[in-house]
C-alpha cells in the first residue's frame, strides 16, 4: 500500500493536507514549517513548485511564486527541498506544479527524480487526462499517483474519465475560479462532492477557498480530505516564528476530528 493510499484507509479519519509554495518566503521555511506541520497532525503535504504563469491559482499563491522564483527556486531546488523533507517526516509528500516545467525537465526524468527524493505523487492543474497519458505511465513506472482536478462545472462525462484516472485521490475544485481564501464557500458543494461520490470509491478531496476550521468541518462531512492553501501561505508571510500557523494547522485538525 502507497503512503498516500494508507491515509485514507484509516476509518473515521478526515486528511488535513495542507499546501506550502517551496521557498516562500525562504526555503528555511519551508524546511521548518512542513515537519511542524506533521507534528499537528497533518496527513499530505502539498509542495507548490513555483511557476511563472500559475494560472489555478489567486493572487497570494500568485505573488508567493514570483517571490520564490526571485530567489531561484527552481525544480532542481524543489528535488533538493523534498529530499531533505523526506528525511525528517513520513507522511507524503505531493508535488504540485504545472506541467510546463515537467515537460522542460522530461516527463520520465521528472518522476524518476520524485521518486528518488521521496516524493509520493503530482497534481497538475493544467493537465486533463486527455494529454496526461504519457505522464501517467512514468508516474506508474516510479510509483507515483498523478492526481486529477473535478470543478463544479464538470460533466458526467468529465467526471466519469478523472474519477477513473485519478490515482491517489481525486481533487475537488470547491467553486468555478482560482485558489484563495474565501468568506463563504459556494452552497452547492456538499451536492458537488455527493454527486461525484455516486461515480466513484476513490478518496476525494476538497480544496479551493477553505480558509477557517468552520469550512474545514463543513468539508469534513462529505468528503476524505480538505486541502487549505493561500490561508496557510498568508500567514507564513507574516510571521518568521511560524508559531501562528502552527496554531491555525492546529485548531484546523481540531475541527476535523
Amino acid at each position: 500500500m502507497s503512503r498516500i493510499a494508507s491515509v485514507f484507509a484509516r476509518p473515521n479519519h478526515t486528511a488535513l493536507i495542507p499546501y506550502v509554495t517551496v521557498g516562500y518566503p525562504t526555503v528555511e521555511t519551508t524546511l521548518k514549517a512542513v515537519p511542524l506541520f506533521a507534528s499537528v497532525g497533518c496527513d499530505i503535504i502539498e509542495l507548490g513548485i513555483p511557476f511563472s504563469d500559475p494560472l489555478a491559482d489567486g493572487a497570494t499563491i500568485q505573488r508567493a511564486s514570483y517571490e520564490a522564483l526571485r530567489q531561484g527556486i527552481d525544480p532542481e531546488v524543489c528535488f533538493e527541498v523534498a529530499q531533505e523533507l523526506r528525511r525528517q517526516v513520513e507522511i507524503p509528500l505531493v508535488f504540485m506544479t504545472y506541467y510546463n516545467p515537467v515537460l522542460r525537465f522530461g516527463p520520465e526524468q521528472f518522476c524518476s527524480k520524485c521518486a528518488e527524493v521521496g516524493i509520493d505523487g503530482l497534481i497538475i492543474p493544467d493537465l486533463p487526462p486527455e494529454e496526461g497519458k504519457e505522464l501517467e505511465e512514468s508516474t506508474k513506472r516510479h510509483g507515483l499517483d498523478l492526481v486529477y482536478l473535478l470543478s463544479p462545472a464538470s460533466t458526467e462525462e468529465r467526471i466519469k474519465l478523472v474519477t477513473s484516472r485519478s490515482s491517489g485521490f481525486v481533487y475537488l475544485v470547491s467553486l468555478t475560479g482560482v485558489t484563495g481564501a474565501r468568506d463563504i464557500l459556494p452552497e452547492e458543494l456538499e451536492s458537488f462532492v455527493t454527486h461525484v461520490r455516486r461515480m466513484t470509491e476513490k478518496p476525494l478531496c476538497v480544496g479551493f477557498g477553505v480558509s477557517t476550521p468552520e469550512q474545514a468541518r463543513r468539508v469534513a462531512r462529505v468528503a476524505d480530505g480538505v486541502i487549505v492553501g493561500s490561508r496557510i501561505i498568508q500567514l507564513l508571510s507574516k510571521d518568521k516564528s511560524l508559531r501562528n500557523a502552527c496554531s491555525f494547522v492546529k485548531r484546523l485538525r481540531e475541527a476535523l476530528s
